[in-house]
């Protein structure tokens, strides 16, 4: 009998596949047995599974940084999660990793988000700072594992272990795993690691360019930042006749390739100076930054903390974010039959707190808005 057309993939891919990245035999497999599919590997299905799902849909009306459809091209939670995909399958074809692995976790790690961004999240860790806490990366995995639920037989998307090992292990400057029943110690497989870099690189770029666009700060005020003076640089060479608009767009755009050359050159030589498959694997971690742009990176992303993140417009929306989401958990902790049947049917098993956290954090900006002003929270 002829080998499936999986097969024949999972083959090749194998021997095109650096010592050190994760095929599907490496994968775990599912809580839940379900025979292979004729031709999408174990990590593709995962992929379609994230896509179809609704949480994922939710993400295009959750706040990245700015307010999502506030104006015509700003990004959103969703729009971000496709930037970290490109930015990860770019990074792991180049270092010959798992891209179909990637490209899932890629597309999975914001689906815990809750509405209004970071702003959300933080509202939700305080309410919930005594019934079991609250926190992004955790949340995307009791997405993935429960509060989905498309099939009859069991909750969840029922995704490969190694999937929900990287959603778990996820870490960036903003982000820290907290996952004690998939937390072995290590720092997981290059290709979760990746998304962990390619999620960096994709908020920093992006955040620049909608910063810029916003007017919230203008090319001079980047002028004494030594990565955005190489990228200028770049752009008056390419682009020297062009308009302005153009140039700054080069520069963003030179700046992101920056990041993603710096980072398939350092991983490449942190993993040959380790050699060995084994030692790649259990090394704390081999995918970032060479150290000297990963000041300059550090230095743009503390000057997008100083003028982005803190800026007073954006500081007035999330303080509003936070008192709507305040307003309508304490709401519904009062009033628990305002929650909807599926929701109040998982009261006695998760907690009320839970239950009502769940609900919120699966909600879109607009849609917590609409259900705080019809509840008069």
């Amino acid at each position: 009998m002829s080998a499936t057309p999986r097969a024949d993939y999972e083959r090749r891919q194998s021997e095109w596949l650096a010592d050190w990245a994760v095929r599907e035999a490496d994968s775990g497999r599912r809580r839940h047995h379900e025979p292979d599919h004729p031709y999408r590997t174990c990590f593709q299905r995962d992929r379609d599974r994230i896509v179809h799902c609704s949480a994922f849909r939710r993400l295009d009306f959750k706040t990245q940084v700015f307010v999502p459809h506030e104006h015509d091209h700003f990004r959103t939670r969703l729009t971000h999660t496709l930037e970290v995909a490109q930015v990860g399958r770019t990074i792991g074809r180049a270092l010959r990793l798992n891209e179909d692995l990637i490209e899932a976790v890629a597309l999975a790690h914001d689906l815990g988000h809750p509405p209004f961004g970071h702003s959300g999240e933080y509202a939700l860790a305080a309410l919930m700072a005594g019934a079991g806490g609250f926190e992004h990366n955790r949340q995307s995995l009791r997405v993935v594992d429960y509060l989905e639920h498309p099939y009859p037989g069991f909750r969840g998307l029922n995704l490969t272990q190694v999937v929900r090992e990287c959603l778990a292990t996820h870490q960036t400057r903003y982000d820290t795993p907290t996952c004690e029943d998939l937390d072995t110690g290590a720092p997981g497989p290059l290709e979760g690691q990746v998304v962990d870099v390619a999620d960096e690189i994709a908020y920093t770029a992006a955040d620049l360019d909608d910063a810029l666009a916003a007017d919230w700060i203008t090319t001079d005020d980047l002028a004494d930042l030594g990565i955005w003076r190489a990228a200028w640089s770049a752009a008056e060479a390419d682009y020297g006749d062009a308009r302005w608009i153009h140039k700054r767009i080069r520069a963003r755009v030179t700046i992101l390739a920056m990041m993603v050359d710096d980072v398939v050159a350092e991983t490449a030589r942190r993993t040959a100076l380790l050699g060995s498959a084994s030692e790649v694997r259990q090394a704390a971690r081999c995918v970032g930054f060479s150290a000297d742009l990963g000041q300059q990176v550090a230095a743009l992303q503390e000057f997008l903390l100083r003028r982005v993140y803190e800026h007073p417009t954006g500081l007035a929306h999330s303080q509003a974010a936070k008192d709507t989401i305040t307003a309508l958990f304490e709401r519904l902790v009062r009033c628990p039959d305002d929650l909807p049947d599926r929701y109040r049917g998982r009261m006695a098993e998760q907690g009320l707190e839970r239950v009502v956290c769940d609900y919120i954090a699966g909600m879109t900006d607009r849609f917590c808005t609409d259900q705080a002003a019809q509840a008069g929270a």
